[in-house]
């Protein structure tokens, strides 16, 4: 059986809903109005007989010597008069001095319901079935000047012109629920309509499959995401943000207001000029971290904002892994290189028959790689330099740069609690920078000098090149971001990642003018992790 569509069961609902209720309130408001009407008939009945009880004539009448004669052609007019379907006067015995029938006179009045009137003299309503017919009824008792009873005043509404009277105003309530059934239909179609545009045409299977989906996507992203309604409230926090912001014991973040939880976040502003932050660095309960903030928008209406964000040394991390890539990739490209340019000189040599030349020239080679292998190995014995060091020994050959490692060098292994992709950067750095500093010198004069040393209390790194310095204008603010002795491209990224590097590291930084003419570079970090002071320094 194929369900209906959500605009047609809200249709449906609502349309049913509004012709119940309308049925309703015309059946109760024709109750309601027939109990008035047979309430004020009866008060009437009852006003008309006791006001006939209470006539002198009447009374003259059962005085007199033939009643009849004297009290129908008065009960005739106060009918008339009154409206009423009849008005029978009946003695103390209940027998009929008056009646719109006139055979009927002399009889005994029918109902029973005469004792209340003749023996306890009150004035009262009643229903009762009468020689015309069920009747509303109203009943006063008849006192001579003595106080006694003597006759009783009947006034009656029979029960079928009471009903004819309701059936009068049957029609007009009809037409009324009929308008209003018709007006919840008509509203009923608007209010599905209108709800289905509000819920993009969805039906509930479809949103609770997206909500299922959306929920799995958030929770599945390794950022963490807050999200706020219009007035700033928390809506939505996936796992990742717990982690990120170290919430102790997973509190509930939902519904507390987004000041309360980061009050030095910007979401607030997002909200209010509906403008995008884009990787802005910001610092969350000490924790450095890189975020996104967007307005959240339906039509043009701000209903809300989404904060993403990361940890900065998980970007840091990432950032360092895809240089370690890119220079490993370079030192193999500028490995083939030189032993393409290696074979073809065997392969001439060969060629020529100078096969002496040929076995010298390997030789030679043979024992270049072996002894620069066998220094790194002994003297930087921690793979992770000693990788990065041949890789960059490579990149010299190809730049046809000189490049020294310090024979005094020597360093076992880096401490574990220092994070090895800090030095990494550090070196990878310092030593592309040299190596782009006396990239315009002649060939003979470039040269780049690297010591590593591990003195027991801290390492130390010196990265020497013999470019022309660091001026004295740059000085100052040569570990600031695009800030860069080169004047091409977008620059000046490397040292202020190698300044952050050492400041993580608790270590220091110093620049000097070195042996070789140029720029000399000494990072000192503590193995303890003891912070040393930050210094920089410039001798020319």
């Amino acid at each position: 059986m194929k369900t209906k569509s959500l605009q047609s069961r809200i249709f449906s609902y609502g349309a049913l809903f509004v012709s119940v209720i309308a049925i309703v309130v015309g059946v109760s408001f024709y109750f309601t109005m027939s109990q008035g009407i047979e309430q004020q008939l009866g008060i009437r009945a009852l006003s008309i007989a006791k006001t006939t009880a209470d006539r002198p004539d009447v009374l003259a009448g059962f005085q007199s010597e033939n009643p009849t004669e004297v009290l129908q052609p008065i009960a005739e007019s106060v009918r008339l008069q009154t409206g009423a379907e009849y008005v029978v006067i009946g003695n103390s015995e209940g027998i009929r001095y008056a009646h719109p029938v006139v055979d009927r006179i002399g009889k005994k009045m029918v109902g029973d319901d005469n004792e209340r009137a003749l023996i306890l003299g009150e004035s009262y309503i009643s229903e009762a079935t009468g020689s015309l017919g069920p009747a509303l009824r109203g009943k006063a008792p008849v006192f001579n000047e003595q106080g006694d009873i003597i006759g009783v005043i009947s006034v009656g509404y029979l029960n079928e012109d009471i009903s004819s009277m309701f059936f009068q105003y049957v029609d007009n309530i009809s037409y009324i629920v009929l308008i209003a059934i018709v007006l919840g239909v008509i509203g009923s179609s608007v209010l599905a309509r209108n709800i289905k545009k509000e819920l993009f045409d969805l039906e509930p299977a479809e949103i609770a499959n997206l909500f299922t989906e959306r929920n799995a996507l958030i929770e599945s992203v390794r950022e963490g995401i807050i999200m706020v309604d219009a007035k700033g409230i928390i809506t939505t926090v996936n796992a990742a943000a717990y982690d990120a912001l170290s919430i102790p014991g997973r509190a509930t973040l939902v519904g507390k207001s987004i000041l309360e939880v980061l009050p030095n976040s910007l979401l607030p502003k997002v909200l209010e000029t509906g403008e995008q932050h884009l990787d802005r660095p910001m610092e969350i309960h000490g924790k450095k971290v890189i975020v996104n903030r967007v307005p959240i928008r339906s039509g043009e209406q701000i209903i809300g904002a989404v904060s993403t964000f990361r940890l900065k040394s998980e970007i840091d991390q990432l950032t360092i892994e895809l240089s370690q890539v890119k220079r490993y990739t370079e030192a193999l490209r500028a490995q083939t290189h030189e032993y393409n340019n290696f074979l073809y000189t065997i392969s001439g040599l060969i060629q020529l028959q100078s096969y002496d030349e040929a076995l010298g020239l390997i030789h030679e080679e043979t024992e270049e790689h072996q002894s620069l292998i066998q220094f790194v190995t002994k003297r930087l014995q921690d793979p992770f330099l000693g990788g990065i060091v041949i890789g960059f020994f490579n990149r010299a050959k190809e730049l046809k740069v000189r490049f020294l490692l310090d024979e005094d060098s020597s360093l076992n292994e880096l401490p574990t609690h220092l994070e090895k992709t800090h030095f990494v950067s550090i070196i990878g750095n310092l030593v592309t920078n040299a190596f782009e500093a006396i990239e315009m010198l002649p060939e003979e004069k470039r040269m780049v000098r690297l010591f590593i040393l591990d003195n027991g209390e801290e390492i130390l790194f010196e990265v020497e090149d013999s470019g022309h310095g660091i001026a004295d204008e740059v000085l100052d603010s040569l570990f600031q971001k695009k800030v860069s002795t080169k004047d091409v491209g977008d620059r000046g990224y490397g040292l202020i990642k190698v300044s952050d590097n050492v400041e993580d590291l608790s270590g220091s930084i110093t620049v000097e003018k070195g042996d070789l003419g140029g720029a000399l570079f000494i990072i000192s970090i503590p193995k303890g992790g003891a912070m040393l002071e930050t210094y920089r320094n410039s001798n020319h």
